[in-house]
């Protein structure tokens, strides 16, 4: 066993008695804790201050009597006043700063039986951070007698993950948090749940910016108002959620509307305006596509985040505001930063807590969950309560996940569909028939083509030769035949198609281009232009 330190204050109180043998007939912690066969104290470190040092020298002289193989070391604690806990904080942590700690080679317990309430609290905060590295130390007297005079203890192991129960309430509390992060969707992404674990430690144990990237309509805005619902139900902030979409400040506006205004500070700046960022005080500030913003609202975002203090334009007087910043993007900020579009300095306070939402196509195994979920919401805006046919819902989840099923819009564009297919089905059951009609539609906006621009490539292809082509070769080479069907010559078509990349040739001959690629496909002009 290693060498065993407690460090402990002497109880002006607790460990006062007369100096006679009665004193041995009362529990004084102090000298107790030296009384107990299963724990040996090897050093006793004793904090008092100078005017208790004549109980000091009796409870050091008693400890000698009871246990002398400890080694007592007296030292001197001196407040201005013992119970202001910022002084009594302070003077513990230079304490523990300068204290030779050695955890390789010794154990140690801190009691905290003894001193002023504030000094128990500040030793049990320091232990809990580990500036004192060791563990608790709780005595008492004796149950129905206060005359043993070694009373009881307790040893308390602040790793809580020690503890079975306490560890077992920790893992159900933080698979709810989440639960409750996820929206209460039963995703099945292993990657996407390892991330926002992450995210729900992050929420709770930290106040610095969070940065989340990933395409439009991955879930950005939905997740930051999850992360400032589940501060707020651990109490973390008391003020409102407010939402930002960058793109939309533009000019002189997006200064005001960030950091508000004063009274005639421009011309049409008839009233004073608090601004976005102090109306986010003591709470959350969710700064969607951040990357639109100017240098400048860039530089006092940085100042905000920094010194929660700002300058509303037209006002010499700053204003402040204690938020905490997510801010939200689909593009790279680090290239940004490289074009000089991005400050480096507001990206380097930013990326400290970054998380990368992947798009619904890279978490397809969770589209059959998040149909459940669309369709609960559905039931709450609308009242009405709608589900599949098992041959719809079978249908719908093959085109959902088979890999040339795109999903551009992410889980926007799946809740739109849930919705249309939905609202279409008034007897409450989507069938067959309604999700026919809506692979369709899908198929047409994501191709961004109308019915009559697919039929162009029918007019000069046979079905099967149609089917037989990449999704890519369809969507470019309807646009190729499209466009020859409009134009009167082989060279016109050519110089339409080409023209952006002709600026950049030394020698143009698009109409030769054109023909080899026609070609590929057994096309050539001629036929497309007799066929419009």
């Amino acid at each position: 066993m290693k060498p065993l330190t407690v460090i402990s204050f002497l109880g002006s109180t607790l460990d006062a008695t007369r100096f006679d043998a009665g004193r041995w007939n009362k529990w004084r912690p102090s000298v107790g804790i030296h009384m107990h066969p299963d724990l040996r104290v090897d050093r006793f470190v004793l904090l008092h201050s100078a005017q208790h040092q004549k109980l000091a020298e009796q409870v050091i002289a008693d400890i000698a009597s009871v246990s002398p193989e400890t080694q007592v070391e007296p030292h001197i604690f001196e407040f201005s006043d013992a119970w202001a806990f910022e002084e009594v904080y302070g003077k513990l942590l230079d304490f523990a700063d300068g204290f030779p700690f050695d955890p390789e080679n010794e154990d140690y317990l801190i009691h905290i039986t003894t001193g002023t309430h504030v000094a128990q609290i500040c030793l049990f905060l320091l232990t809990e951070a580990r500036y004192l590295p060791g563990k608790l130390l709780q005595t008492q007297p004796s149950r129905g007698s206060s005359r043993d005079p070694a009373g009881t203890f307790g040893i308390i192991d602040l790793d809580l993950s020690r503890y079975d129960s306490i560890a077992t309430r920790f893992a159900a509390e933080l698979q709810e948090a989440t639960h409750f992060l996820k929206s209460g969707i039963e995703t099945r992404n292993p990657a996407f749940n390892r991330m926002i674990e992450e995210i729900e430690h992050v929420a709770i144990r930290s106040r610095a910016p969070i940065l989340l990237m990933g395409p439009t309509g991955a879930g950005k805005s939905q997740l930051a108002r999850r992360i400032t619902e589940l501060k707020r139900l651990k109490h973390q902030i008391a003020g409102p959620f407010v939402e930002v979409n960058c793109a939309t400040l533009k000019g002189d506006s997006a200064m005001s509307a960030l950091f508000g205004h004063k009274k005639g500070a421009f011309t049409g700046a008839a009233a004073e305006r608090a601004g976005l960022i102090k109306t986010a005080d003591r709470g959350v500030l969710f700064l969607d596509e951040i990357g639109e913003l100017g240098l400048d609202e860039q530089a006092m975002i940085l100042r905000g985040i920094e010194e929660k203090r700002f300058l509303p334009v037209g006002s010499d007087k700053e204003v402040a505001s204690d938020f905490q910043l997510i801010a939200g993007t689909n593009a790279d900020l680090g290239a940004a930063v490289a074009q000089g579009r991005f400050r480096e300095d507001l990206y380097a306070r930013l990326n400290l807590w970054t998380f990368v939402l992947p798009g619904l196509a890279e978490r397809r195994e969770d589209i059959d969950p998040n149909i459940d979920y669309e369709l609960e919401r559905y039931a709450e805006r609308e009242g009405s309560n709608v589900t599949f046919n098992k041959q719809a819902r079978a249908a719908y989840l093959d085109f959902a996940l088979n890999p040339e099923a795109r999903w551009p819009g992410n889980f926007r564009d799946l809740a739109a569909s849930i919705t249309r297919m939905a609202t279409l089905s008034p007897s409450g059951r989507i069938d067959e028939q309604a999700v026919g009609a809506e692979l369709k539609r899908l198929e047409r906006l994501w191709t961004g083509q109308s019915v009559g621009q697919k039929q162009v490539l029918a007019t000069v292809m046979s079905p099967e030769a149609i089917a037989a082509l990449d999704r890519f070769d369809r969507v470019q080479l309807n646009d190729v035949v499209s466009v020859c069907a409009q134009t009167r010559s082989l060279s016109e078509a050519g110089r339409t198609l080409f023209s952006a990349s002709r600026a950049r040739r030394s020698s143009t001959n698009d109409a030769d281009r054109l023909r080899k690629y026609l070609a590929r496909f057994g096309l050539d002009w001629t036929s497309i232009f007799n066929t419009r």
